[in-house]
Formats: C-alpha cells, structure tokens, sequence
C-alpha cells in the first residue's frame, strides 16, 4: 500500500486542512485544531489515562523513559483500541505529509501529565540529528489534551518558527529550562489537537497550579527512520487483529 492509497483510504484529503492551518504550520511550526475530541470520546480517553495508570503503577511508561513528577504512559496502540482513532486521525495524517513531505509512519504514541511542582523541560526540538537540509523534515507531533493547556498547569511553550533555524537552543541560551525571548505558550481548550513541526524548539514547562494537564503525545517519523516505539516488536496479537490495511501502514506493521 502507498502513502497516497492508506491517507485516502484513512479520510485525508486536499482539503483536510485549511490554508490558514497549512501557513501556520509551514511558518509558525504549529496548529491548533479545536473540538476535535467529543465529550464522551474525552470522558473515555481520559477513563483510560487513568486506569493504564493506576494498572501499570511504577513500570508506567517505562517502555520508553520514566520523569520524575511526571505521570507516563507508553505503547498506547497496544492498550486499547480507543487509541487507534489517535494516529488515523485524518487531520494529524494530514499534517504530518505536510510537514514531513514523504511516506512517514508513527514514531511513538504516550501519555504525559506533569505532576504540580513538576514538568519543566529544556527547550529541544524532537530531532536529535544534525540537520544538513532546513527544508527537510522528518518528525512531526501532536498533542491530544484531556484537560484545559494552560500557562499555569504547565502547558508546552513553543519558539514558532525556530524549525527553520540552523544550530540547536543551547546556541542561543546557556540554561536550556529558562525562557527564551520568543517563545509562547500553545494554549487551548481540552478537546483541541495542537500539532507541530518536531524540528521546531519547544518544552513542557512546570505545572504551578494544583490541576492535571493530561495529553497524549501522537508522534510520526519519516519511513526510513526508526520508530521510538518499535510497532513490529511490541505488536499484540490482539492489536493486529482490528488493524485495517491502512492502520498498519501508518504504523508499518
């Protein structure tokens, strides 16, 4: 199956995004899409946050890394099948070929929840490797929140644009945790997806209030790279059972 046949067959279209969104991610590296969870699919995926959590108990996330003062979870596509409509989500899939520009695949899908007085992160980009070609683009993300992101319950900030910038954030400041001059915060109601070029500078920052700031992080890499979450590795016989032809192609199963 191509890119071209499993988007189709997934709903992406021409049209998917708006211009506005497809400027905002060429210019700024990000986007908001609004209301995209429904109430009772928000109810459901945050009933499963905390029952993988509360199941999992300390070995929570431990499939990839563990933070302290952070609620983790991993391997999300093989712990429910509520998360499958995470990464075939037509408006994520779309962002991703734009952003990435050729055949991708799902780099990882987790979940994330600062604890109060925690969550603060160096500013980074989800690409680690030099890159030789500021045109090209091989990583995207998107942020699935369950509760309200805000500056206060440490939502992410963000350096819109710096996805076009050469060199790395420790070019520019010598603590990394501290603010940069031109960062914003990606805020937004529970319910919104926020996705973002993975190349572009950005950070969990400390919640300071006493709430949750639950999310699930939906990541996509460029096919010829390896996945942070290896799917053929940890696939379930149960996962591959439900899986259409093109879901397994977006996680190259």
């Amino acid at each position: 199956m191509t890119m071209d046949e499993a988007l189709q067959a997934l709903g992406v279209t021409e049209q998917t995004l708006t211009m506005q969104q497809q400027v905002e991610l060429a210019e700024r590296g990000f986007t908001i899409f609004y209301n995209v969870i429904d109430p009772t699919w928000l109810a459901v995926l945050r009933e499963a946050f905390e029952r993988i959590t509360a199941a999992e108990g300390e070995t929570a996330g431990a499939e990839v890394s563990r933070m302290q003062g952070v609620r983790r979870l991993a391997d999300l596509v093989n712990k429910g099948e509520i998360f499958d409509q995470l990464y075939t989500n037509p408006f994520v899939l779309a962002a991703a070929r734009q952003v990435i520009g050729r055949p991708f695949k799902i780099h990882s899908l987790n979940g994330h929840d600062p604890l109060p007085g925690h969550g603060q992160q160096a500013l980074h980009p989800d690409w680690g490797g030099e890159r030789s070609d500021l045109n090209v683009n091989s990583v995207m993300n998107s942020l699935w929140m369950l509760d309200d992101f805000q500056a206060e319950n440490g939502a992410t900030r963000i350096v819109p644009g710096s996805h076009r910038w050469p060199g790395k954030p420790s070019d520019q400041l010598s603590e990394l945790t501290a603010p940069h001059p031109q960062e914003i915060y990606i805020e937004a109601p529970a319910g919104s997806v926020a996705v973002f070029n993975g190349h572009t500078w950005h950070g969990s920052t400390t919640n300071r209030s006493e709430r949750t700031r639950r999310v699930y992080h939906c990541a996509f890499v460029a096919r010829e790279y390896p996945q942070q979450t290896n799917q053929r590795q940890f696939l379930r016989p149960e996962t591959a059972a439900r899986l259409s032809p093109a879901a397994c192609w977006v996680l190259d199963v």
